[in-house]
């Protein structure tokens, strides 16, 4: 007998209340890895939208929420990091059958760094420079001068899918930190671990502060990104997706940040520790099958050391097991759907079309008990020219394009040859070269003898179409603020006043 196992419905987020769509519409959250139906979402409208955003302005405008002591939110902050630590079983649970993310690194890595995000946030907002007071000026005639950094207001967070909860939090955390609210519109094929976060934060903030409207980018994302009562938008995703937010909030002049695409180079020098180099280069590009945006996929190897890479990059990609996110002992789970794994095949038949040549894997995989996952090889190309579609465009899968050079002018200047500088890498024994090396490349975080190590205290962002602002650190809660500048005159007479003189004519 077949046992009909009920799959669950996940409404909308707002103003503290689980609220299904106006339209009770929903939409359907597969499985990556099995094509499982795992939940159904609220499908969201322009109608979600506005109650969405006019309970953050209302928690924002009437709460007290921005007028609280920065000491009170950092406490707030360290319990929602508590708080993810106790659920953590449950959102890497939720992030893996919808991501195809592994439990093994998300329980090792994501929920980790969350929870240090948090707590490190915290840290900053207790010291955080909210007033500044100027020097008392010679001219025009004393005064008092502060400069004051307060809460945007109401801002929008619209996150990707493949690490759908950890850069979710990479925006709601500096905007509570900041005193702001938040309406967060994740992904359609991720929404399960963003609504989950969310419940746990609401738990320790006032109703309205965080709200989580789902459904389609072009419905939901774009009226919440010209929705008049909006102040800051923060995107990561696509660069194409990036260019279309970024007219859309013109016509308002929002804030916007924006984290986009990468064909970031990892540049190998001559002396490098190979047992380190090989298998963190290929750390730097097939975790999570490729589908990071500041994945190393275009490896430069000098000329006397190409065909050893090359050798050892093959036999090791041979040993990493595909599988089930949900088994710990997978190393390399599915791409996200059966639209992106066609996207990647396409990308690898162009390469051969180039004249690239593959060495390692290139094919789709039908994994023992997930046979109706998307699963694709890790794959690696040799004899690839950076002119190539395979070295120019973001592919986002687990192909990694292997370029030859002979002098590291060379390299460099073929890694910085791309409309993208979300990140590089360098490997090497003598750090002073690899800091010469970091010097030159244009790229927003440059990793010397490491891959992915992204840290909470320190800036993440890019260079040229790889997007704008940074998030995490302290740059992260300044994008959250707005500046204002307060001046007191302390000149009480009249005729000493400088603009007196300027407008009616006295000397």
């Amino acid at each position: 007998m077949t046992v009909k196992v009920e799959v669950p419905t996940f409404p909308h987020f707002i103003n503290g209340k689980w609220e299904p769509a106006s339209s009770k519409e929903t939409f359907d959250v597969f499985n990556p890895a099995t094509g499982e139906l795992v939940a159904k979402v609220a499908k969201g409208t322009e109608v979600d939208v506005d109650r969405a955003v006019k309970a953050a302005r209302a928690a924002f405008d009437q709460g007290e929420w921005k007028n609280m002591n920065p000491k009170d939110r950092a406490k707030i902050l360290y319990a929602i990091s508590y708080q993810i630590a106790d659920h953590a079983e449950e959102l890497a649970y939720l992030e893996a059958i919808s991501s195809g993310g592994t439990v093994r690194r998300i329980g090792n890595s994501d929920i980790l760094q969350m929870v240090d995000l948090f707590q490190t946030l915290a840290n900053f907002t207790v010291d955080y420079p909210f007033s500044e007071t100027l020097p008392v000026p010679p001219f025009p005639g004393p005064a008092h001068n502060f400069i004051w950094r307060e809460p945007i207001g109401v801002c929008v967070a619209i996150t990707p899918w493949n690490l759908p909860m950890s850069i979710a939090t990479w925006k709601i955390a500096p905007a509570l930190a900041m005193g702001n609210t938040i309406v967060i519109k994740p992904a359609s094929y991720t929404p399960l671990s963003t609504l989950k976060l969310t419940e746990i934060i609401s738990a320790v903030v006032p109703p309205g502060v965080i709200n989580v409207v789902t459904g389609p980018g072009a419905d939901v994302g774009e009226a919440l990104v010209q929705h008049r009562l909006v102040d800051k938008v923060a995107f990561t995703g696509s660069t194409d997706v990036g260019r279309r937010i970024m007219g859309l909030a013109a016509g308002t002049i929002k804030n916007t940040t924006l984290e986009l695409g990468g064909k970031s180079p990892n540049i190998i020098l001559e002396d490098a520790d190979l047992n380190i180099a090989l298998p963190g280069s290929l750390f730097g590009v097939f975790l999570h099958s490729g589908q990071l945006c500041e994945s190393g996929t275009r490896l430069f190897v000098p000329d006397k050391l190409y065909d050893q890479v090359v050798a050892g990059l093959v036999a090791l990609s041979s040993k990493l097991k595909l599988g089930n996110p949900l088994d710990p002992t997978t190393d390399v789970g599915p791409v996200i759907s059966k639209k992106q794994k066609e996207t990647i095949l396409a990308y690898i038949e162009a390469g051969k079309q180039e004249g690239a040549t593959l060495v390692c894997g290139g094919k789709e995989v039908k994994v023992p008990g997930c046979e109706d996952g998307h699963f694709i090889e890790p794959t690696i190309f040799t004899n690839v020219t950076n002119n190539m579609k395979i070295a120019q465009e973001e592919i986002f899968g687990p192909v990694l394009c292997v370029i030859r050079y002979a002098e590291i002018e060379e390299a460099i200047q073929m890694a910085n040859d791309t409309i993208y500088g979300l990140a590089a890498g360098v490997w090497t024994r003598d750090v002073n070269k690899a800091y010469e090396v970091a010097r030159q490349l244009q790229a927003g975080v440059v990793w010397i003898n490491d891959w992915h190590m992204l840290r909470s205290d320190a800036p993440f962002g890019g260079y040229k179409q790889s997007g704008i602002g940074r998030e995490m650190g302290q740059h992260s809660l300044d994008a959250y603020t707005q500046v204002k500048h307060v001046h007191t005159s302390m000149t009480p007479e009249l005729d000493r006043r400088n603009w007196y003189g300027i407008l009616f004519g006295q000397n």
